[in-house]
């Protein structure tokens, strides 16, 4: 095990900041007006739009390269008790990065709330369909008849 791995409340979090991530700001915004839990916040780092540079790895362990620009949301904000949270996304949407900030910070008080099951399995179903419709325009050349020589 790494002397860096992470803690569990560290891989707890990386879980719910990439479901919060993946969901649409539509959603977000449904469940906070519908959440028990609202509390006032305030920002602490407004959202803003900026540029992140993404990097990759020549075959995926080879040297690094910088891969090109993506435009990134980020917020921050506090609740009235101190609690921090950060919110980002990539994209233009301050509000998506907003509300995944109001929920970090939320989910670090409270731990996950039973919505964020549901945002996952969605999320799951939406990626199973797109991986069955890939896979229903798969060739399979081995089986293919050959013309006669």
């Amino acid at each position: 095990m790494s002397a860096h791995a992470p803690s569990p409340h560290q891989r707890e979090r990386q879980r719910w900041m990439g479901i919060l991530a993946r969901s649409s700001e539509a959603e977000l915004t449904s469940l906070w007006e519908n959440y028990d839990e609202k509390t006032e916040y305030s920002f602490l780092r407004e959202p803003e739009i900026g540029l992140v540079m993404v990097r990759g790895r020549a075959g995926g362990t080879g040297g690094r390269f910088n891969l090109g620009e993506m435009t990134v949301s980020r917020c921050s904000i506090t609740l009235k008790d101190g609690t921090i949270g950060h919110g980002y996304v990539k994209g233009r949407n301050r509000r998506h990065a907003e509300m995944i900030a109001v929920f970090d910070a939320h989910f670090q008080k409270t731990g996950t709330a039973q919505f964020l099951n549901k945002l996952e399995a969605a999320q799951k179903a939406k990626a199973d369909q797109k991986s069955a419709k890939a896979a229903a325009t798969k060739v399979d050349f081995y089986t293919m008849v050959r013309g006669e020589d």
